[in-house]
């Protein structure tokens, strides 16, 4: 089994949502994708075609690599960001970011070649590469990083991180276009702002200027002809199948040049057994987020397995705008009436970190000392839920209030194989202490829609959040945000507020510290999220696929190196 080297893991995460967002671009009327998707291709190929002569190296450039996971991502619009997968192919595909982070989590140069941050770290200025065209031709430059800057922080855009943007003045006095390669931020001095720029995805001005920042999110850029300036240009999409895309030539010989691979496909294989089946066949070269009892398998047949520590969390959300879910000692008795080390043994083998917040041991501030608070507790569930007037009046093994209605609860969640394992096996344990939860499979568009809509048409879902290197919990549960995207447990709460408020502006982490201990006490005592697990990360690689490094920054962070001897590049 691979594993990374080790880190120093001492950033805070960034917050991604896993299976969330819209299909970007898919809805938009076909007159407005002809009339825009039309011409943008047809520029991209013609840019692409001046470099069709150039002789590359037989011993490593060529072929096909494909990646096959359970789920679509919606693209590469603003509000894809709040997709792990839209995210990654922002960050490491068909965008750049500022800056990247390297394998020990040191910030590296990317779309800017340097920065200079003041000495009272309330400016910096970001030299950007003369030498990056977006895959139509048309130069990277300044403009297009203060056009995505402004857009991002817009709440109209939908990206997912707005609290990242709330240390900037309003307006122009945020930022300064020096010259076409030059940038300035102003900002109060905050904690880990270099963060902001390892995730911030560039967009292209020239394409996306005059659009009004609402309709980005159904623009068809976004998921029907994403023009990049990354290392790989789009060249197809099918919705909820596959995503291909193309080396780019045009990419800075500085930072690698033109890929290696000529192609990759990103395939969505809904069954996690078809992907390991596929992946021991040759129909795909990665499986993302594999099961754990298909590491042994694999490995035995001579795969490679990439194990590595991931920032995710996998939780329960509880919607406190629905009544029954109103009180927080019936949140907490839910949590205790969930075993979750068994949960962990059964599903992962005993391989996963219980959490009781949402700081994933990658994170600096995760205090282990936590770990046993709110063990499984079914007689104390069952107090509380006594205390709370819930109780079994009838005789029937199910809960009522003082009205006689039902402690009932629908849980919700996509279909995926992990997620109706864990739901049926919680279902099972809450019927102990007399609540009656339901399950409710559906598939990832309904739930994606389900879950951010602002009707909230759920009581409990089952969520993965997959993260970064900065966690700010102000968009799920400051009151401000009540109404927010990511709002899904309802939380109003002036302890809370007060807390994230203060935690980002504290720059200092020793400093910090304390005030992160408070608000995670504070998020236990009101248990909006039953928090299951923190789950390793294992990925399946076919070793003919070279130059694959897989770590804690992403599964595709390595991509632009990866390839194929000329044996191996039998695909078309």
């Amino acid at each position: 089994m691979k594993q990374p080297a080790s880190f120093l893991l001492a950033l805070p995460l960034f917050l991604a949502v896993a299976g969330c967002g819209s299909d970007a671009g898919q809805g938009a009327g076909r007159e407005l994708v002809d009339a825009f998707c039309g011409p943008a291709l047809a520029r991209v190929d013609s840019f692409m075609a001046t470099f069709s002569d150039r002789d590359w190296d037989e011993e490593r450039y060529g072929g096909m690599a494909v990646v096959g996971t359970v789920a679509d991502f919606p693209g590469m619009s603003v509000s894809a960001a709040q997709d792990v997968g839209g995210a990654q192919h922002q960050q490491f595909v068909n965008l750049m970011t500022l800056l990247e982070f390297d394998e020990d989590l040191n910030p590296t140069p990317y779309l800017a070649r340097s920065w200079e941050i003041s000495d009272d770290r309330t400016e910096i200025t970001f030299f950007l590469r003369d030498d990056v065209y977006w895959h139509d031709g048309h130069p990277t430059t300044a403009h297009d990083v203060a056009f995505t800057f402004e857009t991002v922080r817009n709440p109209d855009s939908g990206y997912p991180n707005l609290a990242f943007f709330l240390p900037f003045p309003p307006g122009e006095e945020a930022f300064e276009v020096v010259d076409s390669f030059t940038v300035r931020f102003r900002f109060q001095p905050h904690a880990d702002f270099l963060e902001t720029w390892r995730n911030l995805s560039i967009l292209p001005e020239h394409l996306l200027g005059d659009v009004p920042t609402a309709n980005l999110a159904g623009h068809p850029y976004g998921g029907v002809c994403p023009v990049g300036n990354g290392p790989y240009r789009f060249v197809s999409r099918t919705p909820g199948e596959s995503w291909t895309f193309e080396a780019n030539p045009a990419f800075p010989e500085d930072l690698g040049g033109r890929p290696y691979l000529d192609r990759y496909l990103y395939r969505v294989i809904p069954s996690k057994t078809t992907l390991q089946a596929e992946l021991l066949t040759g129909g795909i070269d990665v499986y993302i987020q594999m099961l754990a009892n298909h590491v042994d398998p694999l490995e035995e047949e001579g795969l490679d397995v990439w194990a590595f520590r991931y920032p995710s969390i996998f939780f329960v959300a509880w919607n406190s705008r629905v009544p029954e879910l109103a009180d927080a000692r019936v949140r907490r008795a839910l949590t205790l009436g969930i075993n979750r080390p068994q949960l962990i043994e059964g599903i992962h083998g005993g391989d996963a970190a219980l959490l009781n917040t949402g700081l994933p041991p990658t994170h600096w501030a995760f205090d282990p000392t936590f770990t046993d608070s709110l063990a499984f507790d079914p007689d104390g569930a069952r107090a509380l839920l006594d205390e709370a007037g819930w109780v079994d009046r009838d005789g029937d093994g199910i809960r009522e209030n003082d009205a006689g209605e039902p402690l009932h609860i629908d849980l919700f969640y996509n279909q995926e194989e992990e997620r109706q394992r864990v739901g049926e096996i919680v279902r099972g344990q809450l019927a102990e202490i007399g609540v009656e939860l339901v399950t409710r499979v559906t598939d990832m568009a309904t739930f994606r829609t389900t879950l951010t809509s602002p009707e909230r048409g759920f009581d409990a879902a089952l969520v993965t959040f997959e993260t970064g290197f900065r966690i700010d919990e102000r968009d799920l549960f400051h009151s401000e945000m009540v109404d927010g995207l990511f709002a899904f447990s309802g939380t109003r709460d002036p302890e809370l507020d007060r807390y994230l408020d203060t935690i980002p502006l504290i720059p200092d982490q020793e400093d910090a510290l304390p005030v992160w201990r408070a608000y995670q006490l504070r998020i236990m005592e009101l248990q909006p999220y039953t928090f299951l697990y923190s789950a390793f990360r294992r990925n399946g690689v076919n070793p003919r696929l070279q130059g694959v490094r897989m770590d804690t920054r992403g599964d595709l962070a390595s991509i632009r190196h990866w390839w194929l001897g000329p044996e191996d590049r039998n695909r078309n």
